[in-house]
């Protein structure tokens, strides 16, 4: 008798979501070594190179031997520059115990959510979101509850949605700032208004994730942890991967109140123990050298969003707004739904994105993988004659859509 293999898998597993990011980049791939001339605009991946003197201190640190393990929440002199980083960038004060380095920022929020969540316990998550929070709010025996803002709104919570949402079994709240995938940042006075209700529970965490600090065309970025208030219910999380153009390094961090740094390095030390030791070597450079190649790379990112913006507003019944942050674009394209080339339909953004793929030879991600259905995502991580290019195929292929 034929056994389904599938069944002994947990539940947890058989029920997690794929990344749909990852997915789309996986066909994307599949359909260019068959020779298909596939554009990927799906991974949010700078297509920068690391800026040179990252890459010689990871050398050195080669050279000098760094090939042992280290410390599980990191080696003192990356969690010193992570503590010189907050508060020199932030106006956030930590101790280096109360940092924590992993296997990126993804396994940050991982450490957070494992080491909070009890079974029943509720995160409010601010919708659209980065594919993964669900999933790892699910995985660690909690419940997801998005909370969401539209294209109309900015894609921003307001205080009034955010004080509707909270309830006895709401535990934490998590969102990004700036946004993946909308690229909306979050002003002071947007997160004054946040924190004066979220001022009135003393048991509601906030994981506040910053990793695209570096990526923010407003005049400055604001932290929620600053707040007085809060700022002993505040984890925020940040990483080496957007800012530096290293995600291939897998270094994340983050600073919160000792006694939540402690449980999450516990947790660290059963699953992965600490990060590579030369790569946290390069990261402490890194973070107390110069920043001009990262500041370089925002004036890049900046003037691939104007020309974004001005090629999708030229295809008609695509809607985008202006993102202040990342380098993604989320637009709504519900004026497509229904619609038809007279071979195929598009009947959601799912479908969207499968028209592109198919007849335009574009990799972009579903809206419904970040909790909006009525939009998809769009990464501008790519040469400008790339994007151009991109947005060439996309606005034929819509025009023969009606």
């Amino acid at each position: 008798m034929a056994v389904d293999k599938l069944n002994y898998l947990s539940d947890k597993v058989r029920n997690m979501a794929e990344s749909a990011t990852i997915k789309m980049a996986g066909m994307a791939r599949a359909m260019k070594a068959e020779g298909k001339d596939v554009i990927s605009l799906s991974l949010g991946e700078p297509d920068f190179d690391t800026p040179d003197h990252i890459k010689q201190a990871a050398k050195q640190a080669l050279d000098d031997g760094y090939t042992k393990y280290t410390p599980v929440p990191g080696l003192i002199e990356l969690r010193q520059a992570i503590v010189d980083k907050f508060k020199r960038d932030n106006n956030l004060e930590f101790t280096t115990d109360q940092i924590v380095v992993s296997n990126g920022a993804k396994q940050c929020i991982a450490n957070i959510c494992l080491a909070l969540l009890n079974p029943g316990d509720e995160v409010i998550i601010f919708s659209p979101y980065w594919v993964s929070y669900s999933e790892i709010v699910k995985f660690a025996g909690g419940t997801p509850v998005p909370v969401h803002a539209d294209i109309s709104a900015d894609f921003k919570v307001n205080a009034g949605q955010l004080d509707a949402a909270i309830n006895p079994k709401t535990k934490a709240i998590l969102f990004s700032s700036p946004c993946n995938p909308t690229g909306s940042v979050y002003t002071h006075d947007e997160l004054t208004s946040l924190v004066e209700v979220i001022d009135k529970y003393d048991n509601l965490f906030i994981i506040s994730d910053e990793i695209y600090e570096h990526i923010n065309f407003t005049d400055a970025h604001a932290s929620i942890g600053t707040f007085d208030a809060v700022r002993e219910q505040t984890i925020t999380v940040n990483g080496m991967s957007k800012g530096f153009a290293m995600t291939g390094w897998r270094l994340g961090y983050m600073g919160a109140p000792a006694w939540i740094a402690d449980a999450c390095n516990k947790v660290q030390g059963q699953f992965t123990s600490g990060a590579s030791s030369f790569g946290q070597k390069a990261a402490a450079i890194a973070l107390s050298t110069d920043l001009k190649p990262t500041k370089e790379m925002k004036v890049a990112f900046l003037k691939r969003k104007h020309l974004v913006k001005e090629l999708l507003d030229d295809i008609p019944g695509v809607v985008a707004n202006d993102p202040k942050g990342a380098f993604y674009f989320f637009p709504d394209i519900s004026y497509f739904f229904g619609k038809s080339n007279g071979i195929l339909t598009i009947d959601d953004a799912n479908s969207f994105c499968e028209v592109l793929l198919q007849e335009a030879n574009v990799a972009v991600v579903t809206g419904s993988a970040f909790g909006d259905e009525n939009c998809f995502r769009l990464s501008y991580a790519s040469s400008e004659e790339t994007l151009k290019e991109a947005l060439k195929r996309i606005k034929n292929c819509l025009s023969k859509f009606s």
